[in-house]
């Protein structure tokens, strides 16, 4: 059987997709190869013609969850101008608070499986931070350009932190103090001249 062009591509793309949705709801040491395959609906063997080992399949997925990350601030930027970060802060206090974890942010999601990894994890996750501060960074119109890297740094920082803060809440309204708590805080962060 003769496939179209690209569609080995398309394939890896759709596992790798799987395989990250699998790592965010489970955490690395929570799914095996064979719960990532059931995951993307293929084989193990299938799994492993994409992917030499469930390391490889989570580098890649820390990589394009970044990846995810970065194009999806450019995305807001181009589409919200001045008003995007304020916008941002909301839809990720509010949507990445609530939605299912598989569909979760890397940098919520994935952070606390990078602090129990090994090196070659730590250094892919570095290098996706670096360039997700670097785009939110040069987005901070408002922010004196010698603090916009500091301020970028402690934004996601904070994004991160209240998110799983509030998703640890028993009671909604508990989490949804959190969020409000912490969406003040950003606003002052990001808006705010220095003094």
């Amino acid at each position: 059987m003769r496939y179209k062009p690209g569609h080995k591509d398309d394939a890896r793309g759709r596992v790798l997709a799987a395989a990250g949705r699998g790592f965010r709801k489970n955490g690395y040491a929570g799914i095996g190869v064979d719960g990532l395959a059931k995951e993307a609906g293929v084989t193990s063997g299938a799994f492993y013609g994409h992917f030499k080992s469930k390391e490889s399949a989570f580098d890649a997925a820390v990589a394009a969850g970044f990846e995810g990350l970065r194009s999806s601030i450019v995305r807001r930027r181009a589409e919200d101008g001045e008003a995007w970060i304020e916008r941002y802060i909301d839809f990720y206090l509010d949507e990445r608070r609530t939605c299912d974890l598989g569909e979760g942010c890397a940098l919520q999601t994935l952070t606390p499986e990078i602090g129990r990894g090994g090196s070659h994890a730590r250094a892919l996750y570095e290098a996706g931070m670096k360039g997700v501060v670097a785009e939110v960074a040069s987005g901070l119109s408002r922010v004196p350009e010698a603090e916009r890297e500091t301020r970028a740094w402690a934004l996601l920082s904070l994004l991160a932190g209240a998110v799983t803060v509030a998703r640890a809440m028993a009671d909604d309204g508990t989490g949804r103090q959190v969020a409000d708590a912490a969406r003040m805080a950003a606003r002052k962060l990001v808006l705010a001249t220095p003094g």
